[in-house]
């Protein structure tokens, strides 16, 4: 008898630790986006170009903070600086947050695009966020790697040709992981929320 009460009592035990552990994997919920979870994404790995100062970068080099990369070209009518102005936005948005955001900006008209110009560029939104600017081989290469489409579309004169790329932002969490992918016109709100999520996710 008293062996039998020994085994009901040892099953019991089994049942209770099984549900504290199902309740404890329940309770470790994904972190939820405003725009598109590619978490484990084998593309998009690093940036290895030159920014607007001469400095080659790397994801990196911006390790302890949220980074926000989108590709575009300066002389870009409207979806590149609403994209940037957006970027803005949110950081204002994050509040003290914000100094943990790093916007980057890949220019993909290295043709027009001095680093004189990108970094005037850049301090039209933000003095802190950053422009690369490679060579035809490097855009190419990193393009690929980011799966970003781009093409010169050729203009009444040789220097007026515009530029059809991909417009979407791709956020990296803290420790320098693909998180988000954010299609264009998605908003600086739904842009701060998923940065201050990955934030969080990295005191």
């Amino acid at each position: 008898m008293l062996k039998r009460d020994a085994l009901r009592l040892i099953a019991g035990c089994a049942l209770s630790i099984s549900a504290v552990a199902i309740l404890a994997a329940c309770s470790e919920k994904k972190a939820q986006f405003r725009g598109v979870d590619v978490t484990g994404a084998d593309y998009a790995r690093d940036l290895p170009l030159p920014d607007h100062n001469g400095q080659m970068r790397s994801l990196r080099d911006f390790r302890g903070k949220a980074v926000v990369v989108f590709f575009g070209y300066t002389q870009c009518p409207d979806v590149c600086p609403t994209s940037l102005q957006e970027l803005v936005e949110a950081k204002q948005l994050l509040g003290a947050d914000g100094e943990r955001l790093q916007g980057v900006f890949v220019t993909v008209d290295p043709e027009r695009d001095t680093a004189e110009m990108l970094k005037a560029y850049m301090a039209n939104f933000d003095p802190s966020f950053l422009a690369l600017r490679g060579s035809p081989e490097q855009l190419a290469a990193v393009a690929k790697d980011f799966k970003v489409y781009y093409k010169r579309v050729e203009g009444k004169t040789p220097t007026s040709y515009t530029m059809d790329h991909s417009a979407g932002s791709y956020i990296y969490d803290p420790a320098g992981r693909l998180r988000v992918y954010h299609r264009y016109g998605s908003g600086s709100q739904a842009l701060a929320e998923d940065v201050r999520t990955l934030l969080r996710e990295t005191p």
